[in-house]
């Protein structure tokens, strides 16, 4: 297992953040690795992902940055040169998924099916994102689709929240989760980052 995986499976929750303002970048990195969740998928949901990437990574050379909700290779090429360390897309692209291998950064690309974990599973990839989880059946449809590929480990995001991540994690084939309840926009909107280190305190003592 690669060092990223590694360091993924330990921490067990990777936060999914959106961010409207890149100016919040900083306060937001600052308030996750007080928090003890040193790791972000900046998703590219907005156009202020690339420079909230550069931001996180130069401020905090030790936090774990990745770049979510790439759908094409533009953006995925955006997300590398920002210094993101993986790539996280919604849902299977051969086109992402080849840029990133041939790249040497982690792709974790979407899947809910059978047909795209096969997909997946030609090149090689030891972990897929099952999104959105809680929608597609969550930890029931995961131990199903585990059942026939089981060297495959799963990174489920989508509905996950305090109530329910750890009997996600008792799962020995979920290396982690993707959540947003720690990084709740309305807190980063009000600029409320005390809420975040708190919320995330709790986040990382449930699950350890």
């Amino acid at each position: 297992m690669s060092d990223m995986l590694k360091k993924l499976e330990e921490l067990k929750i990777v936060p999914v953040v959106k961010l409207d303002r890149a100016s919040d970048a900083k306060a937001l990195g600052d308030a996750l690795c007080r928090g003890g969740l040193p790791v972000a998928e900046v998703t590219f949901r907005t156009d202020a992902a690339e420079e909230s990437i550069v931001t996180m990574k130069t401020e905090f050379p030790n936090m774990c940055v990745g770049a979510g909700t790439v759908v094409n290779v533009e953006q995925a090429k955006r997300a590398l040169n920002a210094g993101a360390e993986f790539i996280v897309s919604p849902g299977f692209s051969r086109e992402v998924t080849e840029f990133a291998i041939e790249n040497n950064i982690m792709i974790f690309p979407g899947i809910c099916t059978p047909t795209e974990i096969m997909a997946a599973m030609e090149y090689d990839i030891p972990v897929v994102k099952f999104f959105p989880a809680k929608q597609y059946g969550g930890l029931d449809t995961i131990k199903a689709l585990a059942a026939p590929f089981p060297s495959l480990k799963f990174m489920p995001t989508g509905g996950i929240n305090a109530e329910n991540i750890k009997e996600f994690l008792a799962c020995n084939k979920i290396i982690a989760c993707g959540g947003s309840w720690m990084v709740n926009p309305v807190h980063i909107d009000n600029k409320n980052f005390n809420e975040i280190v708190r919320i995330t305190k709790e986040a990382v003592d449930l699950v350890h």
